[in-house]
């Protein structure tokens, strides 16, 4: 079982580079982030076309999360994530997938810090962490994907020292992430890459992508039930390079279909 996290950065404006790797990377389950569109205008029709069923929780101009299936029609689980009635954000969304529990998120960038964003984006860990323990009790293979924006040691940024008062690489986020593996997720990546630096993420400016500029925002967390499942993973990198990509790659890890 291959699964996959994109953040897209408009879908609508990259389906045809979205369907492309669709059809290059064959992965099984892909959880989509930052759609950036109304419910009413996601692309269903060419994604199913390209042999994808969808779910979505989409917004307008802003945020958005899918999840694609290759199994056929996806049994929707949740969307959004308890705490805080007054939240509009299209963050998360879940289903049940081939037996796994699949939890997409685009968690909160939070700058500028200090101020309101940067307080938004703890709250909204915290709720993630509230619901991962729930996701704990229920005794099935369950992984959350997709752009934490949190870069959670100095291996996931080219340069650390450059990010000390960014949002993404402030120790308050970065103790809430260590709270969320101490839970009983594992990191995929680092999984398997414990010292290697790996990035999903190239800005937009300054030739980032040329100069491997790089950071790693996008993750796998898997909770013990999956773990010995995970078999190998990657970035499709090539994909960040090409004509109006996304600032994104894609990301995969490849899961065994039972355990050994």
């Amino acid at each position: 079982m291959k699964v996959a996290t994109y953040n897209i950065n408009g879908i609508n404006g990259r389906v045809d580079n979205l369907v492309r790797w669709l059809n290059e990377a064959k992965p099984d389950v892909v959880c989509l982030q930052e759609l950036k569109t109304e419910d009413h205008k996601f692309p269903a029709s060419i994604l199913l076309d390209a042999g994808y069923h969808s779910i979505w929780h989409g917004q307008k101009s802003w945020n958005g999360v899918a999840i694609l299936s290759r199994y056929g029609e996806i049994q929707e689980t949740r969307r959004g994530l308890d705490g805080d009635p007054d939240d509009t954000h299209s963050r998360y969304i879940e289903a049940y997938i081939n037996g796994v529990v699949i939890g997409c998120l685009y968690l909160p960038n939070g700058n500028p810090f200090p101020g309101p964003k940067f307080e938004y984006k703890l709250k909204w860990i915290k709720r993630l962490i509230a619901h991962a323990k729930k996701l704990q009790g229920f005794d099935l293979p369950v992984v959350l994907i997709g752009d934490y924006n949190i870069m959670p040691t100095d291996l996931d940024t080219y340069k650390p020292e450059k990010y000390l008062e960014n949002a993404l690489f402030r120790p308050e986020a970065r103790k809430l992430w260590r709270a969320l593996l101490k839970l009983g997720w594992t990191d995929a990546i680092r999984q398997l890459y414990p010292d290697e630096r790996i990035y999903t993420f190239w800005d937009y400016l300054r030739n980032a992508y040329g100069r491997d500029a790089g950071l790693r925002l996008d993750h796998f967390l898997l909770n013990d039930t999956l773990k010995p499942r995970l078999l190998s993973a990657g970035v499709d990198k090539a994909v960040r390079g090409r004509e109006h990509s996304s600032d994104h790659a894609p990301v995969w890890i490849e899961l065994a279909d039972q355990i050994n």
